[in-house]
């Protein structure tokens, strides 16, 4: 199926932003392909310049592991987990608010990390974002 598309995660991002203004709160989207690496990212009007790195963060600990960010929270105190932190120099963010993307065929593409608001909220924009490719990642 491919990888990640730039349209496809300006979609999601556009998406997101819809949810987010829906919910009455400002946050900062980032979409990563499989090795962590920026595909795109938005910061609304209004949310604080930190909104950007840590999405980034959530969203690379979402693509490393494969799962939920939120996830990772009770496991991050397990070797592998923590060595692989420290590798990437503490980039990787264990918080609620990232969720891998994959395609219709299983295979991961990506993360998207969405800060900003609280946890459940940052994750619920993460899920809109998803949507948007259609396949229900």
């Amino acid at each position: 199926m491919g990888q990640l598309k730039l349209g496809e995660a300006m979609s999601m991002i556009s998406a997101g932003i819809i949810k987010a203004e829906e919910l009455g709160i400002r946050v900062c989207i980032s979409v990563l392909d499989p090795r962590g690496d920026i595909l795109a990212v938005a910061r609304m009007d209004g949310a604080l310049w930190r909104t950007v790195p840590i999405s980034q963060g959530k969203a690379a600990a979402s693509a490393a592991w494969d799962m939920p960010s939120g996830d990772l929270k009770d496991r991050w105190d397990q070797p592998v987990v923590r060595a692989l932190s420290m590798m990437e120099n503490g980039r990787l963010i264990p918080w609620q608010g990232a969720l891998p993307i994959r395609r219709s065929d299983g295979s991961l593409v990506g993360a998207i990390g969405v800060s900003g608001a609280k946890p459940a909220e940052d994750e619920m924009v993460a899920e809109h974002g998803l949507r948007a490719l259609g396949n229900e990642s």
